[in-house]
């Protein structure tokens, strides 16, 4: 039965582990000769060093015609802490990307929340557009009666209508303000303030 192959972790940990406990340096034809004694294959050697360099956790350089490697505890802790500290720089970026876009969210969530100014114009509309329908109902009863009254009454529906007209325009006033600060569409104000999306005014 074939022995089973280390895997490349394995591998990085014997070959630096060699590394500094040897505290030397050594050319890549040395360690693939001590590497064969660690259970790491000549021809993966220099793939695995090169690993390790590229993570900082061995150095090398060329020294005349040669290429030299070692690693010292110390050092391989410093690439460590360095990554660390990559990683943590990294990590607040992303925090204080997370609360810049929590804080746009609340922002925009703002022109939805009940407010007293809200409430009252959506009350007075509401009340506005129930005495108008009263008053066209009224009117009925009345408009085969005294030409007097039917005037009155026609004036007052007037007046009601103008009103509540006024209001459902604040209200649109509103809507456009609220699209244009925070980007919320006409249909999913309305949702929010529970106002009806067939709102308009009144001929």
């Amino acid at each position: 039965m074939s022995r089973k192959g280390i895997s490349l972790e394995e591998k990085r940990r014997r070959i630096e582990k060699y590394l500094h406990e040897s505290c030397d340096f050594f050319q890549l034809k040395e360690l693939e000769k001590t590497g064969q004694k660690l259970g790491v294959v000549q021809q993966s050697v220099k793939e695995v060093v090169q690993g390790l360099i590229d993570d900082g956790l061995v150095n090398s350089d060329k020294i005349g015609p040669s290429n030299y490697y070692w690693s010292y505890p110390s050092a391989a802790e410093q690439a460590i802490r360095s990554k660390e500290e990559q990683l943590q720089a990294k990590l607040d970026l992303e925090r204080k990307k997370n609360e810049e876009l929590k804080r746009e969210i609340e922002l925009a969530q703002q022109g939805r929340q009940p407010s007293d100014e809200r409430d009252k114009i959506l009350l007075q509309l509401k009340e506005l557009q129930v005495e108008n329908k009263a008053l066209v109902n009224e009117m009925q009863l009345y408009k085969d009666n005294d030409p007097e009254i039917y005037k009155a009454k026609d004036k007052a529906i007037v007046v009601c209508k103008e009103a509540a007209n006024r209001w459902t325009e604040n209200i649109w006033i509103m809507q456009s303000h609220c699209s244009k600060k925070f980007g919320i569409d006409r249909e999913e104000f309305y949702r929010a303030f529970n106002i009806d999306s067939d709102l308009d005014t009144i001929e």
